[in-house]
């Protein structure tokens, strides 16, 4: 196995501190401090030291985070190869974590449980919901083994060498609009028709908020905010009051009882956000893993409801 040192180092460069180190591995921050100090004392050399209320890594530090990497990788296929030998162990050790941004854990994740519990009797699956950039954390962390995330910056860049991403499909947007407003009879629009609308968004500086400006930047025009919302439900009850309009992607489900109409949107390109997963690089050979990721393609496919 992979010293555990080295996974403390990796979390330590990741976040910056002690405590946020500890946080993140369920340690206490002496138990982490004792594990960088006891591999800097048997390497023979200063792997980390104190800049400003944190701790930066050494060159020497970097240089052993950077090849130890290739020990990562190659431990998660192993574990795969091993797991497909299939030679009786209890399938009931397996384990699944799988984490992803509130919209994916509500409609994508839950089927995709159920099928991996299906295909694998006795695993154990967990469903994480976290925001994009703390999915990747919790791959760092060891504590989830697939993300499902939305393409947004600060996400890691897809050449990032500890994880393995892939596109899985693009979220088309929908207008969100009132029953009854001008637009609601139309079969789809184009996003420039509603640069009059008040708009709700969320807040400046979030995800959402930013994939909403690019989009209507991009058709011509910035919205003009009239209220800002951070769940759909929100948003739908305040377009539902003729507060203003909003965009709504086409994965997002609206429980029943408020009166607004979702109207398609035409352009080129349709407004979208991609959608992808994260694992660990190497650990997509792991069966449970893999079937995991091939279910995720498949409900997504069911789900994206492509025009």
């Amino acid at each position: 196995m992979i010293d555990p040192r080295l996974h403390v180092l990796r979390v330590l460069a990741e976040v910056g501190t002690l405590t946020a180190a500890a946080h993140r591995l369920g340690y206490t921050p002496s138990a982490v401090s004792h594990q960088l100090k006891s591999l800097s004392k048997d390497l023979g050399v200063r792997i980390v030291e104190p800049r400003g209320r944190g701790l930066v890594l050494t060159r020497a530090g970097e240089v052993l985070l950077e090849r130890s990497q290739e020990l990562f990788t190659r431990w998660e296929e192993i574990r795969g190869e091993l797991d497909g030998l299939d030679s009786g162990s209890d399938v009931r050790s397996r384990r699944l974590r799988l984490c992803g941004f509130s919209t994916a854990a509500a409609t994508l994740l839950p089927p995709t449980a159920r099928a991996v519990m299906e295909l694998f009797p006795g695993a154990e699956v967990t469903i994480i919901e976290a925001e994009p950039e703390e999915c990747f954390d919790l791959l760092v962390a060891e504590h989830a083994d697939v993300a499902v995330v939305v393409a947004t910056d600060p996400l890691p860049p897809r050449g990032d060498t500890r994880f393995e991403q892939t596109a899985l499909f693009s979220d088309r947007l929908d207008l969100l609009v009132p029953a009854g407003h001008r637009l609601a009879g139309r079969s789809a629009v184009t996003l420039s028709e509603a640069a009059e609308e008040s708009w709700i968004l969320d807040r400046a500086g979030s995800p959402y908020h930013r994939l909403v400006r690019t989009a209507c930047a991009a058709a011509g025009f910035q919205p003009e905010q009239a209220h800002q919302s951070r769940e759909w439900e929100t948003g739908a009850a305040l377009v539902s009051a003729g507060l203003g309009v909003a965009l709504i992607p086409r994965l997002a489900r609206l429980p029943d009882g408020f009166d607004v109409v979702r109207v398609p949107l035409r352009g080129d390109p349709v407004p979208s956000r991609k959608i992808l997963t994260g694992i660990r690089s190497g650990s997509g050979s792991q069966p449970i893993i893999a079937s995991a990721l091939e279910i995720l393609e498949s409900v997504s496919v069911e789900l994206a409801q492509p025009e």
